[in-house]
């Protein structure tokens, strides 16, 4: 992997990032075996990164002291070392990642997923019929990079970002390809795409699942043309775009797709590639029928949310392009969970139900509180939620306004507040919330506890505990502090309610 840093130099001159440097023949001939913008990764002669909000020179200086041969910023620091001054730094990892990890991306099969709402959903159902066909076929497991988790072979752990920096992205992908993978299935965020994270990465499948008004704050996305030009860029540069036309805009997302790349469709129309209907709630799940270019068949998921059938059907798009046989599609839909996605637990008198999901944005409740009246009518709706700090800011007015207009009660409660008090987050949220009966409790546990054992004791009720899943830690200031998920929160409250009422 070692590479020179003249290797490295000639890729940012060469695509006319470079301001200003002072390298000498001596350091562009030094072989690099590190790449990083964490100065407590640097290890032997490393190239470090400056980059990011909080980043402070003391980092430079502990990176220099501990073998970094040079740096590359936006900014030149009062600091004897060689360095590289560029005008886009988040660019200059893009192409720094691609020489040092041999330009991983290309050596294997990428699907990539982008939308408001579903993308891990999408994600997990995709890589569990992968998964059947690989192992099938005697290959190893597929890569996956989501937002709930991260395998690439190497590292198995839990996701801080839906999509990585660049440079650990392509860490990823150079992992999976010496790991002998042949596919990674990945989220691509909006942040992202607007960000250059993925730039110049071909994915050889790039998934539309629908679109709406999300993450815009001043550090995010400036409005939401900014937000959905960001999504488009996805089809820059893809071999096949599989895009849901029952989404809103989708007009737009096939019009901006045309020309770029090969398209299939998915929906509820009879003209779409991948062509769905008749669906029913059984029992043991939702059956609906599905018709490729290649069969007819009725497909079944078990996974709770007739939302999901829209995730489903983007999935059979997807195992469509990539030649993946009808079994394995059926076999792995029917069996396939994302971790903390419609989660259903209930109590022994089947009095309480519980859903732990991920739903954090405007059309994620919606379809959430929609699908709960369906499947599960005449209970008393109880909803437990926060928002996190400083970004997505009309989550507080959307969020409060649809958990107030579809709720028995309300928990507001902490959802990764970060560097922003809390009671600032539950105070706007709570100003949305209309005539809603509601509490704040910035302890999320006290919260679930109060939801399953204490609201409407004794009456048929669900809670929908949203936005955190099976996360395991909670952003305060800059750091993520470890804690129970909300699974753990509610099976714990769930045995406290059973051992009262047995």
């Amino acid at each position: 992997m070692n590479k020179t840093v003249k290797e490295f130099y000639d890729v940012l001159k060469e695509k006319n990032l470079i301001l200003e440097s002072n390298l000498t023949d001596e350091i562009l001939n030094k072989e690099i075996s590190c790449l990083t913008f964490d100065n407590r990764e640097v290890e032997g002669p490393s190239i470090f990164v400056c980059k990011g909000a909080h980043f402070k020179e003391e980092y430079l200086h502990l990176a220099i002291s501990a073998g970094a041969v040079l740096y590359v910023s936006e900014e030149k620091y009062d600091i004897d070392a060689a360095f590289i001054k560029v005008s886009d730094v988040r660019l200059a990892m893009v192409y720094l990642a691609i020489i040092f990890y041999d330009n991983a991306p290309s050596k294997i099969t990428s699907i990539g997923i982008t939308g408001t709402k579903g993308k891990s959903t999408t994600a997990y159902y995709l890589r569990t019929i992968l998964n059947l066909w690989l192992e099938a076929e005697k290959k190893p497991e597929c890569a996956i990079i989501s937002s709930i988790d991260t395998y690439d072979g190497v590292i198995r752990e839990e996701s801080h970002l839906t999509t990585p920096e660049a440079m650990p992205l392509h860490k990823n992908f150079y992992n999976a390809v010496n790991s002998g993978i042949s596919h990674l299935v990945m989220e691509v965020s909006s942040q992202a795409l607007k960000y250059n994270r993925v730039t110049d990465i071909c994915f050889d499948v790039a998934a539309f699942t629908n679109i709406g008004v999300d993450h815009i704050s001043p550090i995010e996305h400036t409005d939401f043309e900014d937000y959905f030009g960001s999504k488009l860029k996805l089809f820059d540069t893809c071999k096949t775009a599989c895009i849901n036309t029952d989404a809103q805009y989708s007009d737009r997302v096939l019009e901006y797709a045309k020309g770029k790349c090969n398209i299939v469709t998915f929906g509820s129309s009879e003209t779409d590639t991948i062509y769905c209907k008749n669906i029913e709630k059984k029992d043991d799940g939702l059956y609906f029928n599905v018709r490729t270019p290649e069969y007819e068949d009725e497909i079944c998921i078990t996974m709770p949310g007739i939302f999901n059938v829209s995730n489903a059907l983007c999935a059979i798009a997807m195992s469509y392009v990539l030649g993946v046989p009808k079994e394995y599609v059926k076999a792995g839909l029917k069996v396939a969970r994302a971790g903390g996605r419609m989660q259903v637990y209930g109590s022994q008198d089947k009095k309480v139900v519980v859903i732990v999901d991920y739903a954090h944005n405007a059309m994620s409740f919606e379809a959430l509180y929609s699908s709960t009246r369906v499947e599960y009518p005449g209970r008393k709706i109880v909803t437990v939620f926060g928002c996190p700090g400083m970004k997505a800011l009309l989550r507080r007015h959307d969020l409060g306004d649809s958990a107030g207009k579809n709720s028995d009660y309300v928990y507001i409660t902490e959802e990764d507040s970060g560097e922003e008090p809390f009671m600032n987050i539950a105070k706007d949220i709570e100003e949305n919330l209309g005539d809603c009966p509601h509490e704040i409790l910035e302890d999320r546990g006290l919260a679930i506890f109060k939801a399953i054992n204490e609201y409407a004791e004794g009456e048929d009720k669900i809670i929908l505990i949203t936005g955190k899943g099976e996360e395991t830690r909670q952003k305060r200031g800059t750091l993520y502090i470890d804690c129970p998920s909300d699974v753990e929160f509610t099976l714990e409250a769930l045995k406290a309610y059973d051992e009262k009422h047995s």
